[in-house]
C-alpha cells in the first residue's frame, strides 16, 4: 500500500483501541519495518500491540458461551462484555479456546486483505524483540526474528502526537536490520545472514496475518 494509506490505517488501528472495548486490555501499540522506516511505498504494514493477559474477568460466563458459540473460554482469556458487544470478532485456535491475539485481528483488521501483519504480546516490543532474538540465535532459525527497529505511537490511553507526526513525515532515522541486529549482539556475518532470512520471509507472506506470542 502506499505510505498514506498505511499511516492512515495505523491511525484508525489506533482510533479502535482507544475508542472500543477491546477483547484483552491493551497497553502499548507500535509500527515496525517498512512503516517506520519510512518506505514509499509499504510492503507490509507490521503492527505490535502489547496486550494483559486476562486472570479474572467472567469465568462462570464461558459455559453459556461454549454452548452458543461454540468457543470455550470466553470469559477467561477474552472478555465476557467484549463478546457480548462483538460477537462477531470472536474467534478460536484449532483447539476451540477463545485466542486473544485472533480476535484482536477481527476487530482491529476487519474484512481487510490489506498487507497487514498483528504481532500481539503480553510483553512490550523491546522485551520480545530481545527474546526471539536469543531463541532464534540459539536454533539457528532467523526466520521469525522481530524487526527490532520499531516506534512505539500510543501507550496507556495515551497517544504520541510526536511520533505520529515522525510517522506521516518519515522523519525515524532507523539502521539496516543487519546493523539493527549488530546492535543487539549479532556478529556481522550473523546479522546478515538474519537479514535475508527475514526478508526472504516477509516476501512469502500474502494478506493480512496475525501472530501471538506469551513472553
Amino acid at each position: 500500500m502506499d505510505r498514506s494509506t498505511a499511516v492512515e490505517r495505523v491511525e484508525e488501528i489506533v482510533a479502535t483501541v482507544e475508542d472500543e472495548r477491546m477483547p484483552v486490555p491493551v497497553r502499548e501499540l507500535w509500527v515496525f519495518g517498512d512503516v517506520a522506516l519510512g518506505l514509499d511505498p509499504v510492503e507490509r504494514l507490521d503492527v505490535y500491540v502489547t496486550k494483559d493477559i486476562l486472570f479474572k474477568d467472567a469465568p462462570e460466563r464461558a459455559a453459556e458461551f461454549q454452548r452458543s458459540h461454540g468457543v470455550d473460554g470466553v470469559g477467561k482469556t477474552v472478555r465476557a462484555a467484549w463478546a457480548d458487544e462483538y460477537p462477531e470478532y470472536l474467534r478460536a485456535n484449532a483447539s476451540g479456546h477463545a485466542a486473544p491475539e485472533k480476535c484482536l485481528a477481527a476487530h482491529l483488521l476487519p474484512d481487510t486483505d490489506e498487507p497487514i501483519h498483528l504481532e500481539v504480546c503480553n510483553a512490550s516490543f523491546d522485551d520480545n524483540v530481545t527474546q526471539r532474538l536469543k531463541g532464534a540465535m540459539a536454533r539457528e532459525d532467523y526466520e521469525q526474528i522481530l524487526d527490532p527497529r520499531g516506534a512505539c505511537l500510543w501507550v496507556e490511553g495515551r497517544r504520541s502526537t510526536e511520533a505520529f507526526e515522525k510517522l506521516r513525515n518519515g522523519e525515524f532515522v532507523l539502521p539496516t536490520l543487519s546493523g539493527a541486529l549488530e546492535m543487539l549482539g549479532m556478529e556481522e556475518a550473523e546479522a546478515g545472514e538474519a537479514a535475508e532470512a527475514v526478508r526472504a520471509y516477509r516476501e512469502r507472506q500474502d494478506g493480512p496475518s496475525v501472530r501471538g506470542d506469551v513472553v
